[in-house]
């Protein structure tokens, strides 16, 4: 009986901390990926306001 609640101990800090772990790279990733996609849009914007591109 010891050894299963060993066990089980275990098994319960083992997965403690990988939810904010996985949150936490999760928003990581997020980040870069909006940052990027951030980044293409304003490239856009001013490479069409340089060569003069009609916005009509």
């Amino acid at each position: 009986m010891k050894t299963a609640l060993l066990i089980r101990n275990i098994y319960l800090e083992g997965f403690r901390n990988l939810g904010s772990f996985m949150v936490r790279n999760y928003f990581k990733g997020f980040m870069w990926f909006t940052m990027s996609m951030f980044s293409i849009v304003v490239y856009a914007f001013l490479f069409r306001v340089f060569t003069g591109f009609a916005f009509d």
